[in-house]
């Protein structure tokens, strides 16, 4: 969804055992490896026992050497088949890497600039503001930097919609801004629709059709996939899995065939060593034919590849928890495709990503020729960054943290303090309330500008509330206090539960409905706080007819 969701930690659960095969030796061996010991399945099984993971891969590449490709664990709970070097996961918004790299493929090629503006290539494109729809270049559609708030109407295509790509593009023009054009970061996906929408217009097919063939199939990634569907019949494809009730359990893989300029690609430690090395290298595909003059083979040029790794929008520096004092970048900052910070004086270029089941991080150290990929088929930010920083503090030859505990007890902490204050908005809530109007008059029709319509209606004695659009995001409304329900989606794993309240007019009839996530942990793409839903209006029996 983001480059990185804030679904909590869950309870931890530890593993009695788990398979592992080896593509490449535990500890690293190559001239170019550091000589300091380090048992890189230790730290794996560590991980997947502390924070509940069924299956990681991990990838590996430095000075133009691909060190490890990798796999732990198994692909799904509950079978015995192992995660291996081939495996394919999910990895959703590193997708984005791949958008920016076949824009600048084509700003290599003279088919476009990025300052151009985006209605110079989608004449029908249209935000919220109109100074804002006539300024808004390529550059913007990849810094997010365009005003949209947070995630802004990723409703549209997560969970599973059934809009089109160009649908969701359309609706742009009702979502309404959070701050001023070019103010300030906040991280969106549908602007990357917009830009993989560019990018099949220039190529006369599909953005994964394009994808694969200008970058997939020249760095040989040839069982990287750009859909759920090409998956089907490849055994060796991880599950995702997710928690319920504070436990993992394999779910259903959600296809988002809507999105894919954002989250398209599907991948494995081998193919994504590949994709590492050509952006380590500036672009140059490593082992390929010269052309005629002798220069190297490139997917993209030198300048491009500075230009995807300069900052172009100031991002915020939280401070960290004093246990994680030495997280702190001294600058942040979105490039095109990527974030921008320095760990240990050294700058970093990387990327998350996350989708119902499956998180990605990929890191590259440019100065250290230093690349790393880690895929889970759990939602763990904590595994990730663990992982992530001890692996950096070992090919950055820096002295080692146990990040693994460190982690781990700020994840603990924040998920106490979160349920804790659930459990406070349980308790203080006035329990002897009744809602203003009798069940029946809640039901109906209600429309948000951007996203369409919802409906609540009884069904077998429980309120039903339902987002037409999006076929799992369904689920019964209790009630909590006053004019506050609380609604329970069916799908369990979603961990997206939230307040559902209606505001009255002077008459007693129902002016609006707000939503809000019940967790502050809740993923951001559950934007539920963007909607303002009204009532249809409802048809006389004139119209009726």
């Amino acid at each position: 969804m983001l480059h990185m969701n804030r679904i909590a930690a869950a309870i931890l659960l530890a593993f009695t055992s788990f398979a592992a095969v080896a593509q490449a030796p535990a500890t690293p061996v190559s001239a170019s490896a550091p000589a300091r010991a380090y048992d890189l399945e230790a730290d794996v099984t560590s991980v997947m026992k502390t924070f509940d993971v069924p299956g990681i891969a991990i990838a590996i590449v430095k000075d133009g050497k691909v060190v490890v490709t990798r796999g732990f664990g198994v692909r799904k709970l509950g079978e015995p088949a192992p995660v291996d070097g081939k495996t394919i996961f999910e990895v959703a918004s590193n997708s984005k890497a791949f958008t920016a790299a076949a824009l600048a493929m084509l700003v290599d090629e003279g088919k476009l600039e990025w300052d151009d503006k985006v209605t110079k290539h989608l004449p029908d494109f249209q935000m919220y503001d109109a100074y804002v729809t006539h300024e808004m270049t390529v550059r913007d559609l990849l810094v997010h930097r365009s005003g949209l708030g947070l995630g802004a109407g990723d409703l549209l295509w997560w969970p599973t919609t059934n809009f089109t790509t160009d649908e969701i593009i359309a609706q742009l023009r009702y979502v309404r801004p959070a701050t001023s054009f070019r103010n300030s970061y906040a991280y969106d996906n549908l602007l990357y629709i917009v830009a993989g929408k560019i990018i099949a217009q220039k190529a006369g097919k599909p953005w994964g059709d394009a994808v694969r063939e200008r970058i997939l199939k020249p760095l040989g990634m040839n069982t990287t996939t750009t859909s759920l569907a090409e998956n089907v019949g490849n055994p060796n494809v991880s599950a995702p899995h997710s928690k319920i009730n504070g436990k993992a359990a394999a779910v259903r893989a959600l296809p988002v065939p809507n999105a894919v300029g954002a989250v398209g690609i599907n991948t494995n430690a081998e193919d994504i060593a590949r994709w590492m090395m050509v952006l380590l290298d500036g672009g140059v595909i490593a082992g390929a034919p010269k052309d005629a003059q002798g220069k190297d083979a490139r997917l993209f040029s030198e300048a491009q590849s500075r230009e995807m790794w300069t900052a172009q929008t100031p991002m915020k520096i939280s401070e960290p928890k004093p246990a994680l004092a030495a997280t702190r970048p001294n600058f942040f900052a979105y490039g095109l495709g990527f974030q921008l910070r320095d760990y240990k004086g050294r700058k970093l270029a990387l990327h998350g990503g996350a989708l119902q089941g499956f998180y990605s991080r990929v890191v590259m150290v440019p100065e250290a020729k230093l690349g790393i990929a880690i895929f889970t088929n759990a939602e763990s930010g904590g595994a990730l960054s663990s992982l992530q920083y001890r692996l950096l503090d070992h090919y950055l030859d820096a002295a080692p943290s146990d990040w693994i505990k460190l982690i781990s007890d700020v994840e603990t902490e924040a998920r106490n303090k979160d349920l804790a204050k659930q459990k406070t908005a349980g308790a203080t809530r006035a329990a002897a309330s009744r809602p203003s109007l009798p069940m029946a008059s809640y039901d109906g029709e209600y429309n948000d500008a951007w996203y369409g319509a919802v409906t609540i209606k009884p069904v077998g004695g429980k309120r039903v509330m339902s987002f037409t659009r999006t076929p799992d995001l369904t689920g019964e409304l209790e009630h909590f206090q006053h004019d506050t329900f609380i609604v329970r989606w069916k799908e369990r794993n979603f961990n997206a539960d939230a307040y559902v309240t209606f505001s009255l007019n002077p008459d007693g009839s129902i002016e609006r409905m707000k939503m809000a996530p019940l967790s502050t942990e809740t993923d951001f793409s559950y934007d539920f706080a963007d909607l303002l839903f009204t009532p249809a209006k409802k048809k006389d029996a004139k119209e009726a007819k």
